[in-house]
């Protein structure tokens, strides 16, 4: 794999390209000093100040301050220390703030490659969905895929001359409540011929794909032959689809081939050995029962490490997600 195959899997380089079969999607370059903010862990972690009204959540998410032993500098005597100001980037909030405006009021965000879906957890809602700029920061604050695209995004090429691309970039994609996670899947690409395509989700059996696995092979592949093949420079890669109740299939994102990308349902040596097999048949993998279910990426954050006496940032995320609960229990039992 070449810095030049990743480089083509960054939203920034495809979507242009894809626009029409994709998700609508507005992409922002990150200043340096967001980037900076991001991967900064020396001090409290702080959401950035906000400029605006709208932003429900605390700046401060931990209260070093507070604490007993942070009372004083090191050999400074009497002198308190002063607590860390929050930083601030008013210029690209208000760009961040436009363009959810223009998307609907909610957005899915990921940085070139990665999404920062395991840190998913500490969203109120317990998934991707934003609607202001902090929400957008503190998921990507939290990510440890984000931090592999800020640090090491390059590890595993062949011919890697650089720890770290020369920008970074933020998109933002309009947020759908009604997809469903059944219906997204992984297609595996080698030397430009479809040789693989799973579920995404693999966490769970859905009955209702059984019936429909001959139909969505045969979209994915139509979507593959038509829109994908001869579009995109790389031999070998994996791409992401999502196929609609209306038959559509969509474009989600494009992966280099191997690395850290997922093979889910399949192995890496088991996609490899395709092509050495006699007549190279597309197969296409779901969870075909309760027992073929596999175990999901589960994150978590160390209790000790929160401050969640009443009014710090964790006390607000926890109500937070106590009435979000609340609301779908109530929502479930008035549809039952």
């Amino acid at each position: 794999m070449t810095e030049e195959d990743i480089n083509r899997c960054q939203i920034q380089e495809w979507y242009p390209n894809f626009k029409s079969c994709s998700i609508k999607t507005i992409i922002h370059e990150l200043p340096e000093s967001f980037v900076q903010y991001l991967l900064d862990d020396s001090g409290p972690f702080l959401l950035p100040l906000s400029i605006t009204n709208d932003d429900a959540l605390p700046n401060r998410v931990h209260k070093p301050e507070e604490q007993e032993d942070f009372v004083t500098l090191e050999g400074s005597g009497d002198e308190a220390e002063e607590p860390v100001p929050p930083p601030s980037f008013p210029e690209f909030e208000m760009e961040i703030k436009a363009s959810i405006g223009s998307l609907g009021g909610a957005v899915f965000p990921k940085l070139n490659w990665s999404a920062p879906k395991d840190s998913a957890w500490i969203s109120s809602t317990g998934n991707l969905k934003c609607t202001n700029f902090s929400e957008i920061a503190l998921l990507l604050r939290s990510s440890d895929s984000v931090v592999h695209d800020l640090c090491h995004a390059y590890d595993s090429c062949t011919d890697k001359t650089a720890s770290r691309p020369s920008s970074f970039f933020l998109a933002l994609r309009k947020w759908y409540p009604s997809l469903k996670p059944e219906m997204e899947f992984r297609c595996f690409v080698r030397h430009k011929l479809l040789v693989g395509i799973c579920q995404r989700e693999v966490t769970n059996f859905y009955p209702a794909l059984l019936e429909k696995k001959d139909d969505l092979e045969m979209m994915i592949e139509e979507f593959f032959m038509e829109k994908v093949k001869g579009n995109f420079g790389s031999e070998s890669y994996t791409f992401d689809v999502y196929v609609t109740k209306d038959r559509r299939v969509k474009l989600l994102d494009f992966n280099p081939w191997g690395a850290s990308t997922l093979p889910l349902m399949f192995t890496w040596d088991e996609l490899e050995e395709k092509l050495r097999e006699e007549g190279n048949e597309l197969e296409f993998r779901i969870v075909e029962g309760r027992c073929g279910i596999r175990p999901g990426l589960k994150t978590a954050v160390p209790y000790d490490y929160l401050d969640t006496s009443q009014g710090s940032g964790w006390d607000q995320f926890l109500r937070n997600a106590d009435e979000e609960l609340r609301r779908q229990t109530s929502s479930t039992e008035a549809g039952a």
